[in-house]
Parts: C-alpha cells; sequence; structure tokens
C-alpha cells in the first residue's frame, strides 16, 4: 500500500537526483507524458500530445526545464522511459540524437499489485513506469528489466530470418488448406509443391470417380497462384540471406577472429538458416553471463519454492520466442548429427524422464555452450566439424 499514498519526507528526486524524469505511455494517437521534476516535491505532471509529433514532444521538454530552472535555479537534465511495444525503438534513437537519456523497459518485468482486480488507466502506467525510472536510477537491483536496444543495421539484418519464417508459416496455410478441399472429396496424396502440381491437378478423379468440379478446380488453381508466388518471395529472401552470410564471412583483416557466422557454419548440423538465425536473434548483442542467455531465449527455468512446496513450472518463455523455437529445433538435429558430443550423451542418460522435457534443457544447454563457442572460442566437447 506504500505505492497508494505519498511520503512525507523528501522526495527522492531533490536529494539524489538532478534530473527530471518522464515517463511515455504511447498510444496510437495519444502519447501520456507522466514528468517528476525538482522542486515540485512528489507530485506528478501529466500531459497529452498527439501521437509521432516529436516537435510538441520537444517543445514539451523545453518547458519542463524553463520551469524546473525558474523553481531552482539550476538546469537540469532529462531522462525518459518507454514501454518496448508496436512503437519499435524509433522514438528512443529520435530522442537520443536529441540528447536525451532515454530507456526502453520490458513491461512484464514491471511489479504490479496483485489485487483480484486492479485498475488500470493510462494515466496509472505512466505512474508506475515513471516510479520504475527512479528505483532504476537509484540503483536498486532488479527493479525492472531494460531492454538493449539494436542498431538500425541490426535491426534491419534480422527481418530476413523473421521474413522467410512467415513466408514459409503462409505456404503450409495454402498447402494444408489445398489438402483439406481434396480429402473432402476422397482425394489424398497429391503434392502441390512438386513441379507438376499443375498437370496432375488436371486428372485428379474424386472418391466416387468423377472429375474435379469446376468451382472446387478454379479454387484450387487460385490457392496453387499464391503457393508458386509465396515459393519466388521465399527463393528471392533467401538468395538474400545467402549474401549477408557470405559478406559476414568475408575476413576484414588475415589476422581478426574469426566471425561468429564462420564459427557457427564450421559445426557438423549447422545450416546457414540456423546460422543466420543465432547471428542475428541471438549472438549480435553481448551477454554477461549464461543465465542471460537462457533468460533472453526464454528457456530459464522457473521454480515454484514456498516453505514444503517445490516444483518446477518449465521454461519462463519470457524471451525471444524466434530463437526459442529455432534452438529447441536445433537441438533436435544436434542429437542426431553430434552423435558423439557431450551434450548428445547428457540427453540420452536424462531422456527416460521425458523427451520432450529434456529436449528443452538441452536446447538450453546447447545455446550457453554455442555462446561460449563463438564469443570465446570454447570448442563444445566432443563436437564434430565439418570436412573443409
Amino acid at each position: 500500500m506504500l505505492l497508494d499514498h505519498p511520503s512525507d519526507g523528501l522526495a527522492a528526486i531533490r536529494t539524489q537526483f538532478g534530473a527530471i524524469f518522464v515517463s511515455l505511455e504511447l498510444s496510437r494517437s495519444t502519447w501520456l507524458v507522466t514528468s517528476l521534476s525538482p522542486g515540485e516535491g512528489e507530485k506528478m505532471s501529466k500531459h497529452g500530445v498527439k501521437a509521432g509529433d516529436i516537435a510538441a514532444l520537444l517543445k514539451l521538454f523545453a518547458e519542463l526545464k524553463r520551469k524546473a530552472q525558474a523553481r531552482t535555479g539550476e538546469s537540469y537534465p532529462i531522462i525518459t522511459i518507454q514501454e518496448a511495444g508496436l512503437d519499435g525503438f524509433w522514438l528512443h534513437r529520435r530522442l537520443r540524437q536529441e540528447g536525451i537519456e532515454s530507456h526502453v523497459v520490458d513491461p512484464a518485468s514491471i511489479a504490479t499489485p496483485r489485487r483480484r482486480r486492479r485498475a488500470k488507466t493510462d494515466r496509472l502506467d505512466g505512474e508506475t513506469l515513471l516510479r520504475a525510472l527512479l528505483a532504476y536510477k537509484r540503483g536498486e537491483p532488479r527493479v525492472c528489466a531494460m531492454v538493449v536496444a539494436p542498431s538500425p543495421e541490426e535491426e534491419d539484418r534480422r527481418r530476413l530470418c523473421r521474413e522467410r519464417k512467415t513466408l514459409i508459416a503462409e505456404r503450409i496455410e495454402h498447402v494444408n488448406r489445398i489438402k483439406g478441399l481434396l480429402f473432402a472429396q476422397g482425394i489424398s496424396g497429391y503434392a502441390p509443391l512438386r513441379r507438376d502440381r499443375r498437370a496432375q491437378l488436371e486428372i485428379l478423379q474424386t472418391g466416387d470417380g468423377r472429375r474435379l468440379p469446376p468451382h472446387l478446380k478454379a479454387q484450387i488453381s487460385r490457392e496453387l497462384d499464391r503457393i508458386e508466388l509465396l515459393l519466388g518471395q521465399i527463393e528471392a529472401v533467401e538468395a538474400a540471406q545467402d549474401a549477408l552470410l557470405a559478406e559476414a564471412r568475408k575476413p576484414a583483416d588475415e589476422k581478426a577472429a574469426p566471425d561468429p557466422v564462420t564459427m557457427l557454419l564450421a559445426l557438423k548440423g549447422m545450416g546457414p538458416n540456423f546460422a543466420a538465425v543465432l547471428w542475428s536473434e541471438a549472438f549480435y548483442r553481448q551477454f554477461t553471463n549464461r543465465r542471460q542467455v537462457a533468460a533472453y531465449a526464454g528457456l530459464a527455468a522457473t521454480p515454484w519454492r514456498s516453505g514444503g512446496i517445490e516444483r518446477e513450472q518449465g521454461v519462463s518463455k519470457a524471451g525471444n520466442p524466434r530463437l526459442r523455437t529455432t534452438m529447441i529445433q536445433l537441438a533436435w538435429l544436434w542429437v542426431r548429427h553430434q552423435e558423439q558430443s557431450a551434450l548428445t550423451q547428457w540427453f540420452k542418460a536424462h531422456s527416460q524422464r521425458g523427451r520432450k522435457r529434456t529436449i528443452v534443457a538441452l536446447a538450453r544447454k546447447l545455446l550457453v555452450a554455442l555462446w561460449k563457442y563463438v564469443t570465446s572460442g570454447v570448442v563444445i566437447e566432443g563436437a564434430v566439424m565439418k570436412i573443409a
């Protein structure tokens, strides 16, 4: 209940920090700006700005600085915080360009009341963000998790892997739709991805010996048009991805250490798609320890321990979902292609507890091992390299 009532002592902003703290609650139509300035005690000011109007936002910041200087006789910098969401990182980068200290926070990491029915409004969310920023700047541990914003180049580089995954998912939808339409007519075994798919469509007969009805045949033909368009787009994306990987593998200096892409592709069972995802989604950023690596992929364990109760809830799934899915797929391939590695032997020794549960644990161990491999050159024990 301490968050619901103002304190009677001096405000922390007056005694510890010489700055104007601002939270930005972003929406499609309006940005709610909540500020706490020196000289105003614990009073939080709220202002509305039209979404996307940077000029109005900077004008408001200038007005906040002017009023704070008029009250205290000193000039203060501005520190902002916003949630990671649909707006991406463009506003964060723009504020940095203006010399403003900006932070992007993971909204799921901010503590909230655990009442069964809690009030939620933009005003309350803005105040919560502001309190989280104050606690973070005071140095309180684990008060929230700040997002590491990628550079524009890093953000653009990972679009190829994400677009390829989207296109493949869309291709699967059309293939399944065609198979479902034909199965309702007693037809199975038709492969829409074969090169002779058009010729095979012409000779199909229903289960009761009829030719395909004209409207059904036309519908399937239009579905094939979409599949062929997707196949061309997937081929173009994969070509661009291969070119990007080839560019990354060019050594800038003969004496320089191998780049992550070259090191990953040297492992048996590691293809260009897996290497591209690991490089663009995970190994472009810095991690301090293995726990951060596992948590970033959402593969960290979430125990439930209270008194005599002790159980595991599974992985957190709070990290990068694309990286988590890729690592589980890669873990299955690792067991197949790296049979002599220590990780595979560990999987075989513990798989009696459940293969699904053990493969997720192997994915976490493999990600940590790959991180050590590309950053420190620690070769995975028993791993087989490709023949040059």
